[in-house]
C-alpha cells in the first residue's frame, strides 16, 4: 500500500477525502491522530505540521497537506 492518510476522527474535512477514496476504490491506510496539535508528533515528522487531513503517496512521493489540495490531487492522480 502506498497511501496513507492521517486524519482526526470527526474532522469534516478528514472525511471528505477518505470519503472520495473509498468512492474511488482507493486502497488506503488510514492513521489516527490525537485531537491535541501539541500531541501530533507524527504529523509534524511525515509533513512537517500539525494540520489534517495530510496524504502520503509513497509511490509517486507526494506529501500534501490541506483537504482541497488532497481532493484535486486525488482527482488528478488517484482517480
Amino acid at each position: 500500500m502506498t497511501i496513507t492518510l492521517y486524519a482526526l476522527d470527526g474532522c469534516p474535512y478528514c472525511e471528505r477525502v477518505a470519503d472520495r477514496l473509498d468512492e474511488l476504490d482507493v486502497e488506503y491506510e488510514r492513521v489516527p491522530v490525537e485531537p491535541l496539535h501539541s500531541s501530533r508528533d507524527e504529523v509534524k515528522r511525515v509533513s512537517g505540521q500539525r494540520v489534517v487531513p495530510v496524504l502520503v503517496d509513497d509511490e509517486r512521493g507526494v506529501t500534501m497537506p490541506e483537504s482541497e489540495n488532497v481532493l484535486e490531487y486525488v482527482e488528478r492522480t488517484l482517480a
